[in-house]
Formats: structure tokens, C-alpha cells, sequence
């Protein structure tokens, strides 16, 4: 059973990783948001791809208060949730199966 703890517990790792930097892109494209980005930039173009599908759906039910989008916000607060609970909830299982 401690194999698959240790798959639980690097898993959890892995994720947690993953959750950090997609949240660290979301913090970038809406401070990149601000000024005005060339859209042919790879980099601009690179960030829209990898948030867009977060994004989007969250824009479509949240409109703009006052031309301010908390789509970005909204989001970083879901992926927090989502690596409070399910990254330890891993993490845990996988400490008990050791």
C-alpha cells in the first residue's frame, strides 16, 4: 500500500505545482490586461490560449461591474479552493495509505 501512498502524496505535489503557476498565469494576463498589449505578441497570445478556457465561462455568467471583469479573481479563487481541498485531501489519503 505505500506505493500507491507515495503516488497519492506525488500526485498532490504535482498538482499543487500545477494549480500555483496556472494561478500565477491568470495574475499575469489580467496585469498584462492593463496596459495595452500587442495582440501578436507570442507571449500575449500564449497567456490568452492558457486562460481562455477558465476564463471565458466565468465572463459569460459574470458580467462586468462598472467595466471592471472579476472573471480573473473569480478564478484564482476557485483554483485556491480546488488546491485547499482536493491537493490535501491527496496529499492526506496518501499519508494514511503509507
Amino acid at each position: 500500500m505505500f506505493v500507491w501512498g507515495n503516488f497519492l502524496i506525488s500526485l498532490g505535489k504535482v498538482i499543487n505545482i500545477a494549480v500555483t503557476l496556472y494561478i500565477w498565469l491568470i495574475i499575469i494576463r489580467a496585469l498584462i490586461s492593463w496596459v495595452n498589449p500587442d495582440p501578436y505578441n507570442p507571449i500575449v497570445i500564449f497567456l490568452k490560449r492558457s486562460t481562455d478556457p477558465v476564463l471565458a465561462p466565468l465572463r459569460r455568467k459574470i458580467p462586468p461591474l462598472g467595466g471592471i471583469d472579476f472573471s480573473p479573481l473569480i478564478a484564482i479563487f476557485i483554483l485556491i479552493f480546488f488546491r485547499s481541498f482536493v491537493v490535501k485531501t491527496l496529499i492526506d489519503l496518501g499519508m494514511r495509505l503509507r
